[in-house]
């Protein structure tokens, strides 16, 4: 596993905040992905082309580890070395094969396009510039490559909108994560083309999948 330091003051300040909640995040998770993400992720995992070399971003505590494609080539990035750790423990226990980094999605350490397809499950709600985070994907992107992302988004209500933008500064505080995130917009900012959305749970959770369609 390697590190790197963060330099960005926003992106610092997510480290900290995952940094704190590392030792109980699997704790706090455990009830929502039984009861309605774990399909869901093993739902984005399965897209992914066969003997793909694959950039996870926002690995966390490695909780997707039990669903990546055995044939898969995969590196997985977080910034929080907190993290890491518990993602590298796990990857041990289930003796995976991946190269484990701390790396700050708006500032990937990658040439360009060096990866197949580059996923990541509820992590573009806690980047801090999540068009420059999904730019980074798509320039890491080969051509012909392959977005996949699981996100929770702002609600097409327009009620439940508004108050998702009334609670948001409150989340953020406590949780670290915006709640009102326009994720499929920011792909489609970001360039991605090619864009393919399937929505869960009132429209509030987004199966998105795109590609980098030129160079």
């Amino acid at each position: 596993m390697t590190t790197a330091a963060s330099v960005d003051p926003a992106a610092e300040l997510v480290r900290k905040r995952y940094n704190r909640v590392a030792r109980f995040y699997d704790l706090e998770q455990a009830l929502g992905e039984r009861l309605l993400f774990e399909r869901l992720r093993r739902q984005l995992w399965e897209r992914v082309p066969r003997q793909a070399t694959v950039l996870e971003v926002g690995v966390g505590t490695g909780i997707n580890m039990r669903h990546y494609p055995p044939d898969a080539r995969i590196t997985a990035i977080d910034i929080s070395e907190a993290m890491l750790a518990r993602a590298q423990a796990r990857a041990q226990r289930l003796n995976l094969a991946v190269e484990l980094a701390q790396m700050d999605a708006q500032r990937l350490e990658f040439a360009d396009d060096s990866f197949d397809a580059v996923v990541a499950t509820f992590v573009f709600c806690s980047v801090p510039d999540p068009v420059a985070g999904l730019q980074e994907a798509r320039r890491v992107l080969r051509p012909g490559g392959q977005l996949l992302l699981l996100e929770h988004v702002r609600s097409e209500n327009a009620l439940a909108g508004k108050l998702m933008d009334w609670l948001n500064p409150l989340i953020v505080r406590l949780a670290g994560a915006n709640i009102n995130r326009r994720t499929v917009e920011n792909v489609r900012l970001a360039g991605l083309d090619d864009l393919r959305v399937s929505s869960r749970l009132l429209n509030i959770v987004k199966l998105i999948e795109a590609r980098k369609t030129s160079p």
